[in-house]
């Protein structure tokens, strides 16, 4: 009998649990695991493409040096790693000479269920003076933890939703039919749908599969989300919806959110939306007659227009109405390791955005590499991340990663960010090493799943973990190899001594603090058990959650351990646990112990100021660019950019642009013809496919989709838009920096002759590829 695999899926951040067969090298076939204390069998259709992660034309086996001709050639580890820490060096000396930030910056740190590389390269990042750190976080996420910061305390509050109880959920700008974002999402939505007394109302432009299973759909214009949430607001408070003792106990701030919103004009707002009042009173009269509602928002309105400001209202919806920290709404989620940090004020000096969550705004690389100030980025270090390809301005991006004095980048496959560096490093792929998630955003309970590796590493890749220490030791970084053997011999014979002789090593080297986790992939990773090396940082988020929250921890294991033997416990309880464990159990009237304020601040300065500049006027269409674009939309067969094989795709295999038949008919476009989409930054071409659930005068482009990949002929061939060539950078929130990636202002056209031919060319040669 064939052998199952415990392992999890990586192809969106819920990381559901999996078993797999395996042939080979190959995953064979793939179900959901019923033992997963969290998805427990929940399975969609995605995972079984799992199999294209690691085995596909594009995989890298061997370290690259960039030529001057803009090619690359193969090179050893030792060779790699001796030139790139001689540079390193460099650059770390001229900072401390000429008194400047460190002028290394560190792009991703991990995909989607690929985390255990991030502290060994923040941890190189801080070695070089630095906390220049970019991420898919700061493209789509800073601007709700700059609203949690300043309401909850800090910015790693994150807000969860308790769908299993609510009797009403709010999903905004978000499809969780097909992009999921809360814990078996369909099996969710259709025990809702077919309970009488519970409701779905669904804000989205577009008739979404959610949309469906609603009881009512609000199809807005896009780019309106603050005017509707601000106008439901307004309506509430108007019908008396407050929850006065709720906020009476919890928040401050009431009075002058309620005076702002009596001043929003309810009927002129909602029009802007291009809405009927009836159907928003609808909205209100369900609101209202919740016993327990729960929000979900997602990229719609987090990279849509007003975004830091929409974050802020939807938060207010579920606050102002009392419903937090009950069964059925909105609460906050512990952390076993934190995916981000609280940042205090700090601003870059290039384009004085302010650090969020310990990151600066992806959409402002380019810009800290490409300008003369004095205290610019001269290194980019990418791990797991594909910035040419996923951040706004692909042509500004590239060009930074050419100009700066030094660009690496560490990855799995030759991504197009890899064409660009001067050095690649050939990573393990996810299912070749233990790995994680830090994706544990669960609440009341709350759970973690390490995963063993599944293949092992490729010959000439290696764990992200190894290539750090190994690189950190040719920079002469780590103690006496004596010293570091000694402490593997305290870790196996009594582990609870390590955490203090450690600190005796720091004490008297306090530069070693910033490679904390290398050091512990040095001396306690090999005291691991089954190769689990790289997964030891682990060990110090388990001692951290056991002191912070040791009564839940003890309720998540069962346990009547006190601390440290609780952490001990906790982390022998993850290593061992192939389908996860919970990590945490809390009760709903401990959710107060999360926020980080004795009260929540309801009123937030910036942000009524911000929605009393609200103007529906100035933001009327341009009838240069008269459609909306969705940039990025979730089909059935897309998922992100570390599936790069064109085969992987059962369903649109051109990566279509979508709009209704009638809109494409009025710019002269047919069904199957290829189109041209035109913005104030560039122009691509794709195929044209009609889709009546976009609004009129809206389209979209998918995600995943404008990578290079190998023809079989020894050239390349790009599968799909690549998208980010008609974004522009600088359209982004005035606080976070994050992107209107779901309002950008295009024109449609027929392709001219050449740009068919060209896109006729391609579609066949992918074809051929597959063949």
């Amino acid at each position: 009998m064939t052998e199952w695999h415990k392992t999890a899926c990586s192809l969106c951040y819920l990381n559901c649990g999996l078993e797999v067969q395996l042939d080979g090298r190959a995953i064979t076939r793939v179900r959901g695991d019923k033992e997963n204390p969290r998805s427990a069998g929940y399975l969609c259709q995605k995972a079984q493409r799992l199999n294209w992660l690691g085995n596909h034309g594009d995989r890298l086996t061997s370290p690259l040096r960039r030529l001057p001709d803009g090619s690359h050639e193969q090179i050893d580890w030792d060779t790699a790693l001796r030139e790139i820490a001689i540079q390193l060096r460099a650059v770390r000396d001229a900072d401390t000479a000429a008194g400047r930030p460190g002028s290394f910056a560190y792009v991703g740190g991990g995909g989607q269920g690929n985390h255990s590389g991030g502290a060994y390269g923040t941890s190189l990042m801080k070695w070089m003076n630095s906390s220049r750190y970019f991420n898919a976080l700061s493209q789509e996420k800073t601007g709700d933890f700059w609203v949690n910061g300043k309401m909850f305390g800090s910015q790693a509050c994150h807000t969860a939703e308790d769908i299993e109880e609510c009797d009403l959920l709010l999903v905004i700008g978000c499809n969780p039919w097909l992009a999921h974002g809360f814990t078996n999402a369909r099996q969710a939505l259709n025990t809702i749908k077919n309970d009488p007394n519970r409701k779905v109302i669904v804000v989205d432009p577009r008739r979404t599969e959610t949309a469906d299973v609603a009881e009512l759909h609000l199809p807005l214009r896009p780019g309106t989300d603050a005017y509707l949430l601000g106008a439901i607001l307004a309506l509430v408070l108007e019908r008396g919806g407050a929850d006065r003792e709720f906020l009476a106990a919890h928040c401050d701030g009431f009075e002058e959110v309620a005076e702002a919103l009596r001043a929003v004009p309810v009927d002129e707002w909602i029009a802007h939306c291009e809405l009927s009042r009836s159907d928003v009173d609808a909205a209100v009269d369900l609101i209202l007659a919740a016993n327990a509602m729960t929000v979900r928002v997602e990229l719609g309105i987090q990279q849509g227009r007003h975004s830091t400001l929409n974050s802020y209202l939807e938060k207010l919806l579920f606050l102002l109405t009392g419903n937090f920290g009950r069964p059925g709404t909105n609460g906050m989620h512990s952390w076993l390791l934190p995916l981000w940090s609280n940042s205090n004020g700090k601003r870059s000096e290039i384009t004085g955005y302010e650090y969020i969550g310990g990151l600066l705004p992806a959409n402002t690389l380019a810009e800290e590499v490409l300008t003369d100030h004095p205290n610019r980025v001269r290194v980019v270090w990418v791990e797991s991340s594909n910035p040419a390809n996923t951040y706004a301005d692909t042509a500004s991006v590239e060009r930074a990663l050419r100009e700066c004095e030094l660009s690496v980048v560490v990855d799995v496959a030759y991504t197009e960010t890899a064409a660009q560096a001067d050095y690649v490093l050939p990573a393990a792929a996810q299912h070749e090493k233990w790995e994680f998630t830090l994706f544990s955003l669960e609440w009341p309970t709350n759970y973690f799943q390490v995963r063993p590796p599944l293949f092992t590493p490729l010959e000439g890749t290696l764990v992200e973990a190894e290539i750090y220490t190994r690189l950190l030791d040719e920079l002469g970084v780590l103690p006496p190899a004596a010293e570091l053997d000694s402490l593997v011999e305290t870790a196996r014979v009594d582990r609870a001594q390590l955490m203090p002789a450690a600190a005796r090593l720091m004490k008297g080297d306090p530069e070693l603090a910033a490679i904390a986790p290398v050091l512990l992939y040095r001396t306690l990773g090999p005291a691991l058990p089954g190769g689990a090396a790289s997964m030891a940082p682990l060990w110090a988020g388990a001692h951290r959650a056991a002191a912070q929250m040791p009564e839940q921890v003890r309720r998540a294991l069962g346990s009547s351990a006190d601390v440290p033997a609780l952490g001990e416990e906790l982390f022998d309880r993850i290593l061992g646990s192939t389908s996860g464990t919970p990590f945490s159990v809390h009760t709903y009237e401990e959710v107060w112990s999360l926020v980080r304020r004795p009260r929540i601040q309801l009123a937030v300065p910036e942000m009524l100021s911000w929605l009393g500049r609200l103007d529906p006027v100035a933001e009327a269409p341009d009838p240069r660019y008269p459609f909306s674009l969705i940039a990025g939309q979730r089909r059935s067969h897309n998922a992100n950019q570390i599936l790069r094989p064109p085969a992987w795709r059962r369903t649109d295999p051109d990566g279509a642009l979508r709009a209704r038949a009638a809109d494409l008919a009025s710019v002269g476009v047919d069904p199957g013809d290829w189109v041209a989409v035109q913005t104030s930054t560039g122009r691509i071409v794709a195929r044209a496919e009609a889709d009546e659930s976009l609004r009129p005068m809206q389209a979209a482009l998918p995600h995943g989709y404008g990578m290079s990949y190998p023809d079989g002929r020894g050239g390349r061939v790009i599968n799909g838009p690549r998208l980010n060539l008609i974004t522009s950078a600088t359209d982004r929130d005035p606080i976070a920096g994050t992107p209107h990636h779901k309002d950008i202002p295009v024109r449609l056209e027929p392709a001219t002759q050449a740009e068919r031919e060209a896109a006729d060319q391609t579609h066949t040669r992918i074809r051929e590829t597959l063949a």
